[in-house]
């Protein structure tokens, strides 16, 4: 290959995102895994989703054998210029609102407009099985 031992760009190897055509940046190398798409034991799309970002975390997490990392050697292309490479944004949650004691009354309203016309209706049902069994 003309590229061996090239420094590229994550533009450079964005472009090869295809079946035909499929480069991928693993620990900051970059590796042509065209021929091998067919072959892959995890099927050709694994690998193309993994095109166009560093995909170090994608095959580290799955646990590639020895025999998987020493085929990579063949496929290699070149090294990745890591300041082309997006920053990973650690993720930061969303702010929960805090706890506003001003709102207390309003829940306490709102159950009460829950329970009490259920408390008036379970004392309507009691009295008149109650005045239906006096009657009796």
């Amino acid at each position: 290959m003309g590229n061996e031992g090239k420094v590229l760009t994550l533009a450079d190897v964005s472009e090869h995102n295809s079946s035909k055509d499929c480069w991928l940046v693993i620990s900051g190398k970059v590796y042509d895994v065209t021929k091998f798409l067919e072959d892959h034991p995890g099927g050709d799309e694994v690998l193309l989703s993994a095109t166009g970002k560093d995909a170090t975390d994608d095959f580290e997490d799955v646990g590639h054998s020895s025999t998987a990392r020493a085929m990579m050697d063949e496929m290699y292309v070149g090294d990745i210029d890591t300041a082309t490479i997006p920053s990973k944004v650690k993720y930061t949650p969303p702010k929960q609102p805090q706890y506003n004691h001003d709102k207390t009354p309003e829940f306490v309203i709102k159950i009460l407009q829950f329970l009490v016309p259920l408390l008036i209706l379970g004392f309507a049902v009691a009295m008149r099985y109650y005045t239906k069994q006096s009657s009796e």
